[in-house]
């Protein structure tokens, strides 16, 4: 038996198909799903989901790079839609950097003609500005979030990218109110037994079936036993021998035994072990 964590079942690369996907999903061993929630209406098509299927649950939230498109106040629709009992996290939420606007400049002045030595632009000046701004509102979404999970009881699903110091920075005050897991985690053993030592959890995707993913292979073959949980992010991060093609939650236990393969111990062991750290994380009875 083997829980997926996460999942994003409302986007529209599985609107055509969702019952056999879940099919599959049980036929490789998967029996429950949590569907991650990326913003207020994506987390409403989530609990609908969650509503429709008994397997599947729900985690609420607003991703950071859909900061632009949110509203200044994500805490009260959160909120309300954390009544429904079928609701097991929130999340995801955290920081994101991976393309400031400042970046978006630079790639834009690359295809340009440029002399070697010149000064910086006005645009160049306003757009770290908006860098700025941009994690500014992003650190607010996310520290909304963390408060309505403390609020709630709830534990956090955790995303972050290229902004590791300031993630744990924002975090720190939460020690001990609430837990969260790094989901996809893709950092180094040091990155990771310090989010564990703050009592955090990390998940791990496909990536370690990659060619290049030796180093989160051996991260996953490393950490404590009961101190992961495994996910798919699909319909992203195809493992291998689905590269390229949609992820789906079935794939969940290729993930599985792949680490068990690198930890050298049966499936079984994962099974057993992820699926009991995800019940206790995500509490699906609570209510």
């Amino acid at each position: 038996m083997l829980i997926e964590t996460h999942a994003h079942l409302d986007y529209p690369d599985f609107a055509n198909d969702l019952k056999d996907v879940l099919r599959r999903a049980v036929d490789a061993g998967v029996t429950r799903i949590i569907t991650i929630g990326t913003s207020v209406e994506s987390s409403r098509r989530a609990i609908d989901l969650a509503e429709k299927y008994p397997a599947v649950y729900a985690a609420i939230g607003v991703h950071p790079t859909y900061v632009e498109e949110a509203e200044e106040d994500v805490f009260t629709p959160l909120r309300e839609l954390a009544k429904n009992s079928r609701v097991v996290a929130i999340g995801e939420t955290g920081l994101d950097y991976h393309q400031l606007p400042s970046e978006k400049v630079a790639k834009e002045k690359q295809v340009q003609v440029m002399t070697a030595l010149r000064t910086e632009t006005d645009e160049e000046i306003e757009a770290q500005i908006r860098d700025g701004a941009y994690k500014s509102k992003q650190a607010s979404l996310f520290q909304q979030q963390l408060d309505l999970a403390v609020e709630l009881g709830l534990n956090a699903v955790i995303h972050q990218r290229d902004a590791w110091e300031d993630t744990l920075k924002l975090m720190q005050p939460y020690t001990g109110k609430l837990r969260g897991v790094f989901h996809c985690f893709g950092g180094s053993l040091d990155q990771a037994n310090e989010v564990l030592n703050l009592d955090h959890l990390v998940s791990f995707t496909g990536i370690v079936t990659f060619k290049n993913g030796a180093a989160v292979r051996e991260v996953a073959a490393q950490i404590p036993l009961w101190k992961f949980m495994v996910e798919t992010d699909c319909p992203y991060l195809a493992p291998v021998p689905f590269r390229a093609k949609r992820c789906e939650p079935a794939h969940t236990r290729i993930v599985a035994e792949t680490i068990a393969a690198a930890r050298e111990v049966p499936l079984e062991e994962i099974a057993d072990a992820t699926t009991e750290t995800a019940e206790k994380f995500f509490r699906f009875n609570r209510r």
